[in-house]
């Protein structure tokens, strides 16, 4: 919620990414705990397919989608066996596959 602003008011206006940001960024909001039209954590909104169904997506397929994945260990952990379990293949920086981690966060 802290990016508001800067993705639905400048980001739309800027320069050289405001036509990208108009025409392919979808942006959904949502918290775990304050009453919001968004609630729920990412791993359950994924899993239920409540995310995509929102956006008015088509659920998760690895046929057709990519997913970078960054966050709490947990969180990874989570939502990379979620995908394994919807056939998506892990990838890396010398194997392509449909999904990636990004370990820099859980690290720390």
């Amino acid at each position: 919620l802290a990016y508001h602003d800067l993705v639905l008011d400048h980001l739309p206006k800027h320069e050289f990414l405001g036509d990208l940001v108009k025409n392919q960024l979808l942006y959904y909001p949502t918290v775990t705990r304050e009453d919001f039209r968004n609630m729920g954590r990412i791993t359950e909104l994924m899993e239920s397919n409540k995310l995509t169904n929102d956006l008015g997506l088509p659920p998760l397929n690895a046929a057709e989608d990519r997913v970078m994945l960054c966050g709490s260990p947990g969180m990874l952990t989570d939502l990379k066996h979620m995908l394994e379990a919807k056939g998506f293949k892990e990838g890396n920086t010398s194997t392509p596959g449909d999904f990636v981690v990004e370990r820099a966060f859980a690290e720390k």
